[in-house]
């Protein structure tokens, strides 16, 4: 029987496969618009300030706060059903991005997440990407 694994994007897609192929060297990367400053995440062509098409890549620390998260009690996907309950939180990283990702690496995720806690990137691998995670810092 074929193991259960964690849906993983498609790294052929335009937009934001420069990002994922960072992650396999542990990079989280994220843009920045060369004409207003906007930073622009998720990954594409053009700036959400000032709709621009000159965007440059960065490499951001991993570190950054809780913004909100929610604490997943039922998942009817297989891989997730494993992990019940677990975390789902909006990130703010330290260098403006907004990224949605899991809280991991606490006991129980209703009493060892806050909103405001510093938090780190954690990465898991999956051969040609890794996801970033976070866990508390």
């Amino acid at each position: 029987m074929a193991e259960i694994t964690r849906p993983l994007p498609r790294l052929n897609e335009h937009d934001t496969r420069e990002f994922w192929q960072a992650t396999k060297n542990r990079e989280l990367k994220y843009q920045k618009c060369d004409d207003c400053g906007s930073v622009v995440f998720y990954p594409r062509r053009h700036c959400t300030g000032c709709t621009g098409g000159s965007l440059s890549w960065h490499i951001a620390s991993g570190k950054g706060t809780v913004y909100t998260y929610s604490v997943v009690r039922q998942s009817y996907h297989p891989f997730f059903r494993n992990l019940i309950p677990y975390a789902v939180a909006w990130v703010d990283l330290d260098e403006g991005p907004r990224i949605l990702s899991n809280i991991v690496s606490v006991s129980d995720p209703s009493t060892d997440i806050e909103i405001g806690q510093r938090v780190e990137v954690e990465w898991e691998e999956h051969g040609e990407l890794c996801i970033p995670l976070f866990r508390p810092a």
